[in-house]
């Protein structure tokens, strides 16, 4: 075997591009599915927004239904969206939402909104769902009716993402990030802690 083939030099450069190419293909497979049905994406459609060929995401995701298995997956969108004490969680959830919309131009939830009525698919992402996201977080509430105030305030979320990233609207895009987060957080907080509830930090 060639100095080349074996140098950690030469191959560490080559796992981080590896690495990098595969985050803009996940990236770019979110936007699109965040905005169109998924039988309406095509290779071609993810590559192009990614900037590499179709071969390359059948190289490092085998087919179109391997990459959307990872992009249906909530998981670590959930971890970010839920990082934060639940006294606090409400205004954690808007700001990320929006920041998210932003600066990466993906929300961490909307690519729900677009989960097919029928087929394996959309099964797949509302069961990703509601596992990943919306149990997950009503485990963090105390009270009554826990698991409605959890699926009230995560829709109270996508309604916020909807409004900026899809509909656009001109007066919430022109608002500052804290401003909408001051006004919007306090109806996302009520369910999450509403009169008479506790709950850790």
């Amino acid at each position: 075997m060639s100095p080349v083939s074996t140098s950690p030099t030469a191959s560490a450069p080559a796992r981080r591009d590896a690495e990098a190419t595969k985050a803009a293909i996940l990236k770019a497979a979110r936007h699109l599915l965040a905005r169109h049905a998924h039988t309406d994406i095509t290779l071609k459609d993810i590559a192009e927004r990614a900037g590499v060929s179709p071969p390359l995401i059948l190289k490092y995701f085998g087919n179109k239904d391997t990459l959307f298995a990872r992009v249906m997956n909530f998981e670590a969108d959930a971890d970010a969206l839920l990082d934060a004490p639940l006294r606090e969680l409400g205004r954690h959830m808007v700001r990320h939402v929006l920041t998210s919309q932003r600066e990466r131009g993906a929300d961490p939830l909307l690519r729900i909104a677009f989960a097919p009525l029928h087929g394996e698919h959309g099964d797949i992402l509302r069961d990703n769902f509601r596992t990943q996201v919306t149990e997950r977080l009503t485990a963090r509430l105390t009270g009554p009716d826990a698991g409605l105030r959890a699926e009230l305030a995560v829709a109270t979320l996508l309604g916020l993402g909807v409004m900026y990233g899809i509909a656009r609207g001109t007066h919430l895009r022109a608002s500052t990030l804290d401003d909408i987060v001051n006004r919007y957080a306090p109806a996302v907080q009520g369910y999450l802690t509403p009169a008479g509830t506790t709950g850790p930090g």
